[in-house]
């Protein structure tokens, strides 16, 4: 189910979604970067016995933030030739 407002608007050309639209997604993609970092620096000092906990540390925020943009983007994710289908769905 789609949001009602979005926070994300799906690119013309490619798959997925741009920058935010609204304030909200500005908020999500700050607190993404501030959780990013802070995974990053708390798993940086044991990089070098744990190389998958750096990857880990990556890869967790990043499917969150993933997640976020698909769930409160504007339109369904579909790979777009800078066509747009009005209302009617034409």
């Amino acid at each position: 189910m789609r949001a009602k407002v979005p926070w994300f608007r799906v690119k013309a050309y490619g798959y997925g979604a741009g920058l935010p639209c609204r304030w909200q997604g500005w908020v999500a993609t700050v607190i993404y970067v501030l959780a990013l970092i802070a995974m990053i620096a708390i798993v940086a000092p044991h990089v070098g016995s744990r190389p998958a906990a750096y990857a880990v540390a990556i890869g967790i925020p990043t499917a969150l933030m993933v997640f976020v943009v698909w769930w409160k983007s504007d339109a369904p994710w579909r790979w777009r030739w800078g066509e747009f289908e009005d209302k009617d769905g034409n």
